[in-house]
């Protein structure tokens, strides 16, 4: 063999193992790819899946996430948590047609229900809980999971684009009314009847987000310049919050504030933004979200517009009198999928925001002068395969229970375990995730409200 020959062999043996080890590094970076992030109802708890399984983590640290539960059921893409219970609403891709609503303490099935298409998105609250196929909407009672409505001939919605109010008393459902222009159709699922029809956008809608009291809802069109929130009375137009003024992009994900007074909104840009839906704006007709009217350059210019308004041309008004970003965050993730969400820790309102890597990333959000959010921590959601001690998992809502424990004496008599579930305990445990907590009272195991004290010794 000869000097040339030799090199020519190292050359191509570096290059093999140089590209055998990225493949290999790619492999693993495959395999902790996120499949789906969702936040639960008031964005309290966050649930994350994997080719592997899914795990629920708790939202009320900003120095931690608290983990709750995993799964290693595989290939789950839906994953729908009740506020803090510990019911789940789950849908795999090996059984695409069938929803599961499991007790994922006790480790029990409560109630399994089989569809003539693929579930495409689960939605719920306290009072019910809604399955999107693409061409139909089926409502269940959530107390005992019978289906009190159908919805059939809907257009066709492969994407599962629905949002339900979390509020008892405007229980809306929302979901797109045309297959090609804008259409919004809110549905009354207590009384079973249709709401209002709100003309939107011309586009296809791309996102719909419900406020927490259910009186107003934020859509956004697949065009992405423009989000237009509505009152889910009578349908008018409250604000009308501009994105950007050239640059068309997909809208990821709408969230509300749990005061209502916030709304961020994601994409496949670099750029997160939060709007303020200012009451005074809307109250001078001022079709903006900030800044204020009466403060410097910017209430100066919507002061000229609205009194030109008759002189000038309608769409050079309306493009003047959008709503621009209160507050924004830039980051390095364009063209990944981002969602966003606005959530009370701690008493303070943080910005959320996930991406498809698993990466969950909390900033700090300034209420009063908006700006440049400030980046308070990063989380990793998804990890190399592990295998984990259960006992680390805990409910938010109770403290851990030992399976000795929870046995009862009617249980041992019976020679039950205490994963078996009768049809009544079943029934008991979806009316108390249903339940409504009041609104005023004491949270005694709740460290913000009251943290441990430490005396001196004497």
């Amino acid at each position: 063999m000869s000097l040339s020959e030799g090199v020519d062999l190292l050359r191509q043996g570096l290059v093999t193992g140089i590209a055998g080890l990225m493949a290999g590094g790619e492999e693993d970076t495959e395999t902790t790819q996120a499949t789906f992030i969702t936040f639960n109802q008031d964005t309290t708890c966050v649930a994350v899946g994997t080719t592997s399984g899914y795990s629920l983590y708790t939202l009320n640290s900003t120095d931690a996430l608290e983990p709750v539960y995993q799964s290693d059921e595989p290939d789950v893409y839906i994953a729908e948590r009740l506020f803090s219970s510990s019911l789940v609403a789950v849908v795999s891709n090996s059984n695409a047609r069938t929803l599961r609503v499991c007790h994922f303490k006790k480790g029990t099935e409560i109630c399994r229900y089989s569809y003539g298409d693929r579930v495409r998105a689960v939605r719920m609250n306290r009072s019910r809980l809604v399955v999107c196929l693409e061409e139909s909407l089926y409502i269940h009672n959530i107390r005992d999971m019978k289906v009190i409505h159908t919805i059939r001939d809907t257009p066709p919605n492969p994407s599962g684009l629905i949002s339900l109010s979390c509020d008892n008393t405007h229980c809306y459902l929302a979901y797109p009314g045309h297959s090609h222009t804008g259409e919004l159709q809110i549905f009354d699922t207590i009384n079973l009847a249709s709401r209002v029809i709100i003309p939107a956008h011309e586009g296809q809608l791309a996102a719909l987000q419900f406020s927490p009291s259910g009186t107003r809802i934020a859509t956004a069109s697949e065009k992405g310049t423009v989000i237009r929130v509505f009152s889910t009375h009578d349908g008018s137009k409250l604000y009308e919050l501009r994105r950007g003024l050239k640059r068309t992009a997909s809208i990821y994900s709408l969230s509300f504030s749990p005061c209502g007074s916030f709304l961020a909104c994601s994409s496949n840009t670099e750029t997160i933004h939060v709007f303020k839906l200012d009451e005074k704006l809307k109250e001078t007709a001022v079709l903006a979200g900030s800044p204020p009217s009466d403060d410097g350059w910017f209430g100066y210019i919507n002061t000229m517009v609205s009194a030109s308004a008759g002189y000038l041309p309608s769409q050079v008004t309306d493009t003047l009198l959008q709503g621009r970003a209160f507050a924004s965050v830039h980051h390095n993730q364009t063209g990944t999928k981002t969602l966003c969400a606005l959530a009370m820790i701690r008493k303070s309102l943080r910005l959320l925001i996930c991406n498809e890597e698993g990466f969950l990333l909390m900033y700090s959000l300034d209420t009063e002068e908006g700006g440049d959010c400030s980046l308070i921590k990063q989380f990793k959601l998804v990890e190399s395969p592990t295998v984990l001690d259960q006992n680390d998992f805990v409910e938010t809502t109770d403290a851990p229970i030992n399976q000795d424990d929870a046995v009862t004496y009617s249980d041992k008599l019976r020679n039950r375990t205490a994963n078996d579930m009768t049809e009544s305990d079943k029934f008991h445990e979806m009316a108390a995730a249903a339940e409504t907590p009041p609104k005023t009272c004491f949270l005694l195991d709740d460290d913000g409200e009251f943290p441990p004290v430490a005396f001196a010794g004497s």
